[in-house]
C-alpha cells in the first residue's frame, strides 16, 4: 500500500510489511557502525603489521567481487525472505562467537579476517535479496520513497547515532561493541522472518539451466539496458573518485588543512547531516527532473564539492563541500536502487542487483591505491580533485542514459528478458 505526501509524492504505509523491514535495516545498521568502528581499533590492539591491518578492510571488498554474482543468482532461486533471517541469524551467531573469543583474550587478527570474509560473504546474498524483496512489500510508484526512507533510517542508526556508542561500550570492555551487533543481527532476523510476505510466483528455469548460465542472463539484462548500463558504469567510476577520497580524507584534514581529530570529525559529520536532508530531498527532485536527470545533477553537483575539498584550503569550507556531498550522494544512492528495481524483471532483480554491484564495487580498492599513491607524489589535497576527475567521467557516461527515463518492465509485464531501450 501506498498513500502520498503534501507534495504528492507517494510513500510507503508502514503497514504491511515496510514497517519491520525498515526497523531491521535500521537495527542492521547500528550493528554495523559499531562493530565498523570497533574493528580498526581492535585490529591495531593486535598487530601493528599495517598491512595486517589493511587486509580486514579489503575482506571488506574481496568477497563481493569473487561471490557478488553468485549471491544474486542464488537469491532469484530462493524465498528471499527466509534467505534474509537465515542469513541474519548466521551473521548474529558467528559475531556472537567472536564477541566471546574477544572477551576471553582469544582474539587474533587472522581470527579478525577471517570474520570480516565470512561476514561480507555472507552479505552478498542478503543484500541482493533485499534488493528484490522491497517491490513486494511497496506498491512500485512508493519505490522511490521506501528507498528513501530505508536509506536515511540506516544514516541515521549509522551514521550519527553508532558513534557516539561505541567509546560508552568500549569503557565497558572491548567485546561490547561485538556483542551488541550479535543482538542486532539476531533482532533483525526476527523481525525479517516475520514478514507478511508470500513466496513470490516465478517462471520456471529452463530444463538444464545452471548458476553460470542464470548469472549469465543477469549480465545480459544489464548490458542490454542502455539507463541501467549507464548507471552501472557511472556507479562504478564514482566508487573510484570515492575509495580515492576517503584514502586520502584523514590526511587532507589533518595534514593539508591542519584541522587535526576536531575537523575530521566535523567533516564525517556534516556529510552524514548532508546525507540525512538529501533523503528527505530525493523525491522532490525526482518530481522535477525524472530519476535519471537527478542522478546526473547529483554527479555533477559532487563534481564540484570535490574540487571545493581539494583546492580551498579552508576547514569550513571543506565541512560545507561534505555536506553537499553526502545530500547529493543520497540522491544518487536512492535513484539508482529505484530504477534498478523498476526497470529488471522481477525474477532477475537478484542477478541484476548482483551484477551491478559487483561490477560498481570493483572500483573503490583501485581508487583507494590510486589516492594513496597521488597522495605520496603530489599533495595531500590531490586525492580529492583526482576523485572530482573521476566524477567528471562518471557524469559524461550517463548522458546516453538521459534518452531513456522510463521503465523497461512494466508493472504487469510478466516478461522473463527487458524490453529493448527506446
Amino acid at each position: 500500500m501506498a498513500t502520498a505526501d503534501a507534495t504528492g509524492v507517494r510513500t510507503p504505509a508502514w503497514r504491511g510489511g515496510f514497517g519491520r523491514l525498515w526497523s531491521a535495516a535500521v537495527l542492521s545498521s547500528f550493528g554495523d557502525a559499531l562493530r565498523g568502528a570497533a574493528l580498526p581499533l581492535l585490529a591495531v590492539s593486535l598487530t601493528d603489521e599495517p598491512l595486517l591491518v589493511a587486509s580486514v578492510t579489503a575482506c571488506g571488498y574481496l568477497p563481493w567481487i569473487v561471490f557478488g554474482l553468485l549471491g544474486g543468482a542464488v537469491a532469484d532461486r530462493v524465498d528471499q525472505r527466509r534467505a534474509m533471517w537465515m542469513v541474519d541469524a548466521v551473521r548474529g551467531l558467528l559475531v556472537a562467537c567472536f564477541a566471546l573469543a574477544v572477551a576471553f583474550g582469544h582474539a587474533s587478527i587472522d581470527l579478525l579476517i577471517a570474520l570480516a570474509f565470512a561476514l561480507t560473504t555472507l552479505q552478498t546474498l542478503f543484500d541482493n535479496a533485499a534488493t528484490a524483496l522491497l517491490p513486494a512489500l511497496v506498491d512500485r510508484e512508493a519505490l522511490g520513497s521506501a528507498n528513501a526512507r530505508l536509506m536515511t533510517g540506516q544514516q541515521i542508526a549509522g551514521g550519527l547515532v553508532a558513534g557516539p556508542v561505541v567509546p560508552l561500550l568500549l569503557v565497558v570492555g572491548a567485546a561490547m561493541p561485538f556483542g551488541a551487533d550479535a543482538v542486532t543481527f539476531l533482532l533483525a532476523a526476527a523481525l525479517v522472518a516475520s514478514l507478511p510476505t508470500a513466496v513470490p510466483e516465478r517462471t520456471p528455469r529452463p530444463t538444464g539451466s545452471t548458476l553460470r548460465r542464470e548469472i549469465a542472463e543477469g549480465l545480459r539484462t544489464l548490458r542490454r539496458d542502455r539507463v541501467l548500463r549507464g548507471l552501472c558504469a557511472a556507479t562504478a567510476l564514482c566508487n573510484i573518485g570515492v575509495g580515492a577520497l576517503i584514502a586520502g580524507l584523514v590526511f587532507l584534514v589533518t595534514g593539508w588543512l591542519g584541522a587535526g581529530t576536531a575537523g575530521y570529525a566535523a567533516a564525517t559529520t556534516a556529510y552524514a547531516v548532508g546525507g540525512l536532508t538529501g533523503g528527505a530531498a530525493s523525491g522532490r527532485i525526482v518530481a522535477r527532473l525524472g530519476q535519471v536527470r537527478a542522478v546526473l545533477l547529483a554527479g555533477t553537483v559532487q563534481t564540484g564539492a570535490l574540487v571545493v575539498m581539494g583546492s580551498v584550503r579552508s576547514t569550513v569550507a571543506l565541512a560545507a563541500a561534505m555536506a553537499v556531498f553526502g545530500f547529493m550522494g543520497m540522491v544518487w544512492n536512492v535513484n539508482t536502487r529505484t530504477l534498478m528495481q523498476e526497470r529488471s524483471p522481477a525474477e532477475l532483480l537478484g542477478r541484476v542487483s548482483s551484477a551491478f554491484r559487483t561490477l560498481a564495487v570493483a572500483g573503490a580498492p583501485l581508487g583507494a591505491l590510486l589516492g594513496g599513491a597521488v597522495a605520496t607524489a603530489w599533495g595531500l589535497n590531490t586525492p580529492a580533485l583526482l576523485a572530482a576527475g573521476f566524477f567528471i567521467l562518471s557524469v559524461a557516461s550517463l548522458i546516453p542514459a538521459l534518452k531513456t527515463d522510463v521503465s523497461v518492465v512494466a508493472p504487469d509485464d510478466g516478461a522473463t528478458t527487458a524490453h529493448a531501450p527506446r
